[in-house]
């Protein structure tokens, strides 16, 4: 299984997220422009990673049931 390195990294993104959410309300007019990117970089950060985990884990099962149905084929 894999070890965290460094637990802070991974809520680098909801941070990034949650600090854009902060900005949007604190500033004014057209300088609320500047904290979109930040959220959006943030959104996609996070949308990756569950879309690499959900790839990652179809192709874990997909191996598993390869081995299981040859494994049940040798009986």
């Amino acid at each position: 299984m894999k070890r965290f390195g460094n637990p802070l990294l991974s809520m680098a993104a909801p941070f990034l997220i949650l600090v854009s959410i902060l900005s949007l309300l604190q500033r004014q007019g057209s300088d609320r422009l500047q904290a979109i990117p930040a959220f959006l970089v943030g959104t996609g950060l996070i949308i990756s990673g569950a879309l690499g985990r959900q790839s990652r884990r179809k192709k874990l099962l997909s191996a598993l049931l390869k081995t299981n149905q040859s494994k049940n084929k040798q009986f």
